[in-house]
């Protein structure tokens, strides 16, 4: 078992109070949930605990800004719920589901969320079984954090969505090269009008990078 020091949330940020208003305590929970159960499950670095306010919990809820309100997300490949979770705190008018293939991490999931009572559902499985896809597909926005390079998530994430719906991957300074290397592929798989945006900027230290693609009808080559 890991000793885990800090579990109380005194590093808490003025930024939280902005991001999560009359939601912060379970904000809070969440935070403390993930300093303790998360690393003792191995959902979380031991490491990380100091900046989960900052690069976790707040770095996530933030992709709200790219949502309309009372739209349904799909985050695939949830792991301990990130950005799935910090989300569905900060904006309880969205309709959630988080995907998450491992059993420990979706059992986490289902866990936490019946503890604070939040209306998200947890589907266990993979983005591209049909039985996902049937479950979960249709919506308005996938998401995704630190999950696989942008051309494999593309491939997990365009299906999820209905035409004209977004595709929000959360990705880090190689945004750009990754959109560059993979464009041709992500055309042919129906992720159209890529760009790079940045949420956070008036309250993060550091914004939040996210690649954003729309899924368009794919040409047809036949005449």
């Amino acid at each position: 078992m890991f000793h885990v020091e800090q579990t109380e949330s005194e590093d808490m940020p003025e930024a939280a109070g902005t991001v999560f208003g009359d939601r912060l305590d379970i904000a809070r929970k969440y935070r403390d949930s993930l300093a303790t159960d998360g690393v003792e499950r191995g959902l979380i670095g031991p490491r990380e605990v100091p900046r989960l306010w900052d690069r976790h919990l707040l770095n996530c809820a933030v992709i709200g800004e790219l949502i309309a309100e009372g739209e349904s997300v799909v985050d695939v490949g949830s792991g301990a719920g990130l950005p799935g979770i910090p989300l569905a705190i900060a904006r309880p008018d969205l309709r959630i589901t988080l995907v998450e293939p491992l059993l420990r991490r979706s059992v986490y999931l289902a866990e936490f969320i019946e503890s604070v009572g939040l209306d998200v559902r947890v589907v266990r499985g993979r983005a591209e079984q049909p039985g996902v896809l049937k479950e979960a597909g249709g919506a308005d926005v996938v998401t995704s954090r630190a999950v696989a390079p942008l051309e494999k998530l593309a491939r997990w994430s365009i299906p999820l969505v209905h035409e004209h719906g977004r595709m929000l991957a959360m990705k880090g300074s190689s945004a750009a090269e990754e959109i560059s290397r993979d464009r041709a592929s992500l055309t042919r798989l129906g992720a159209g009008k890529l760009e790079i945006v940045e949420c956070g900027v008036d309250i993060l230290p550091t914004p939040t990078i996210v690649v954003r693609a729309e899924r368009v009808p794919r040409r047809s080559h036949r005449r």
